[in-house]
């Protein structure tokens, strides 16, 4: 077994050696010896890089996946490796060859948004986040509504949701405007942040520092890829960042999900400018809009859908001025999408539970000795 405690700084800690270790028991004890843990750095459709101790510290190795991580994924894709994912990685006793995925460790978070192409399966965007860090920029012109959604995203991870507002060196009250947009992140810290000018990453750099991975989520050009340069503070910048178009948005520049190691522990991952969030699921709905639910508690009806029955307490706020009628629109066109995700993957569920029992009334009916 190599060197754990080299994988440290990218959070491994006794919780992880114990799903190791039960990985090892339930494997075949002559391999044992040759499997170890690794972390996904960045994936791709069948293989992956990834970060394990090697004779001189971490290093990046390219893995295949094993037959059994193959098969998973053929029947749900979200078991597939992911950035972020730990990973048993399986050593062949040919050096030549390249090692192989022989399972994914339970993960402790996931980034799951729904697919765009209508799948029923969900898009796995990042794994074992600590940090869910909704980017967004506070110059040209921040958009609630992307917030709500990504912090619905951050929420129903279960990773710890953080709002990191960034190029506050380019807006001339940006405290002003950071209380205007924390009114939308209930429960969740707001970070005032300039990349540029050094101003507001204590709080990720702490993080950092006790070993946590944090994920940067947002949209295209609000400054992730800025960010991650500060927070690594590398001479030379890992990610390439552009300046700003002539219309003051800014420009895409990363264009796929990667784990980058920080100096001094912790780790960065960085995701793909998002221009579509679909939720999977409407779960944390209640968490980014807590003051929907606490007005719908005293609504005459229990299922009330706060759009025209009596005595709706929900629809009373926003008549007294109580609730914005920006939130309550914003409510009901994410639960709306999430319902709609949530019945797709019901179908689905169905449907493969209907193979399930068709293929076992097709192994009845092969056995000779069935009585008839």
């Amino acid at each position: 077994m190599p060197d754990l405690d080299l994988l440290a700084c990218l959070g491994w800690d006794d919780a992880w050696s114990s799903a190791l270790t039960a990985h090892l028991v339930a494997s075949d004890r002559r391999s044992a010896a040759r499997l170890a843990p690794a972390r996904v750095s960045r994936a791709d459709r069948d293989s992956c890089d990834v970060l394990a101790p090697g004779p001189d510290g971490l290093r990046t190795l390219t893995a295949g996946w094993g037959a059994s991580v193959q098969r998973a994924s053929r029947i749900d894709p979200t078991t597939a490796p992911v950035t972020g994912d730990w990973v048993v990685l399986a050593t062949p006793h040919d050096v030549a060859a390249r090692p192989a995925v022989d399972a994914v460790l339970p993960r402790r978070s996931a980034v799951l948004r729904a697919q765009v192409d209508g799948s029923s399966h969900g898009q796995l965007l990042a794994a074992n986040a600590d940090v869910a860090a909704v980017v967004e920029g506070m110059f040209p012109d921040p958009d609630p509504a992307r917030i709500e959604r990504l912090l619905a995203l951050a929420w129903s991870s279960g990773a710890r949701p953080v709002l990191a507002l960034t190029k506050a060196d380019l807006v001339r009250d940006p405290d002003a405007q950071a209380a205007d947009l924390a009114a939308l992140a209930p429960g969740v810290d707001v970070l005032v942040t300039s990349a540029t000018a050094g101003i507001g990453l204590e709080p990720l750099r702490k993080w950092l520092a006790e070993g946590a991975t944090v994920a940067l989520l947002g949209a295209s050009g609000v400054g992730k890829s800025t960010l991650l340069n500060a927070l690594i503070g590398a001479p030379d910048a890992v990610m390439r960042t552009q300046s700003l178009r002539a219309d003051g948005k800014g420009r895409h520049t990363t264009v796929t999900r990667e784990l980058h190691l920080v100096p001094g522990g912790g780790a960065l991952l960085d995701t793909p400018g998002m221009r579509t969030v679909g939720l999977a699921g409407a779960e944390a709905l209640d968490e980014v809009f807590p003051e929907v639910e606490a007005f719908a508690a005293d609504c005459r009806f229990a299922d009330c859908t706060h759009r025209t029955e009596p005595g709706c307490a929900v629809l009373a706020a926003v008549e007294s001025g109580d609730l914005p009628e920006r939130r309550l629109l914003s409510y009901r066109k994410l639960l709306r999408e999430a319902e709609h995700q949530a019945a797709r993957t019901d179908v689905r569920l169905r449907a493969e539970l209907t193979q399930v029992w068709k293929s076992r009334t097709r192994e009845y009916r092969r056995r000779p000795n069935r009585k008839r």
